[in-house]
């Protein structure tokens, strides 16, 4: 890694798993998460503050949750693509050294992304809707994604479909959980009455549904070959 500031270069969910020091990070629907247990308001407030000293910082980046028991971190370049780059692998890397030197446990199962999904055969008749009503606003380069300009509501993502679906629910929830806790949280769907639809696309991608059949998927995005899912 350098200390070059305005590089922008891509890369893969897998990629950022597979660099060292970024551990305590799981990448999510929405770029790459960690969640710090500072155990209190006060701490949670000094260690946002720690962070905003840090080389790479500004401009909203990153983007940053603080609550009474801990603080979440996001990372996510919106250039001329959304998604991830190794000046978000660097400042990781960064955070997850300062939390150290502070004392600071992470804690990678704690963070998840909750989409809603909505198909729709004309987006474009659709989407203004949603924007109005909800107040949010089109995500950057992408006609088919609304998101919450607070970062507090879940974005709302636009599948167009070909042809009507009369057989299927229109709008489903997409739930992104690091890639290994996503066998447990299956599981757990499973046991409390779900169903399994479709592993088709496993490991990165199940459809579940619910007992009265609305359907719900799960992603895992950033899982490692040379690992099974559970990370063993």
């Amino acid at each position: 890694m350098t200390d070059v500031e305005d590089k922008i270069t891509r890369i893969r969910p897998q990629r950022f798993h597979e660099i060292g020091g970024l551990e305590d990070w799981r990448v999510l629907g929405e770029g790459a998460c960690a969640y710090f247990r500072t155990g209190s308001f006060a701490a949670g407030a000094k260690f946002v503050q720690a962070i905003s000293e840090l080389p790479g910082v500004g401009s909203g980046h990153p983007d940053v949750d603080l609550r009474d028991g801990g603080v979440t971190v996001r990372l996510i370049t919106i250039a001329d693509f959304y998604g991830l780059s190794e000046r978000d692998a660097e400042l990781a890397q960064r955070i997850s050294a300062l939390a150290r030197r502070l004392h600071i446990p992470a804690d990678p199962s704690a963070v998840q992304t909750v989409q809603v999904t909505i198909d729709a055969l004309a987006g474009s008749d659709v989407v203004p809707f949603w924007r109005a009503l909800l107040g949010y606003e089109d995500r950057a380069n992408s006609p088919e994604d609304l998101i919450d300009p607070q970062r507090r509501g879940a974005p709302f993502y636009f599948q167009q479909m070909d042809a009507p679906r009369p057989q299927r629910n229109r709008v489903h929830i997409d739930v992104w959980v690091p890639y290994d806790q996503a066998e447990a949280r299956i599981a757990a769907a499973i046991a409390a009455g779900g169903r399994l639809v479709s592993d088709a696309y496993a490991p990165s991608h199940w459809v579940l549904a619910d007992p009265e059949g609305n359907e719900a998927c799960v992603g895992a995005a950033g899982w490692i070959e040379k690992t099974t899912l559970s990370g063993q």
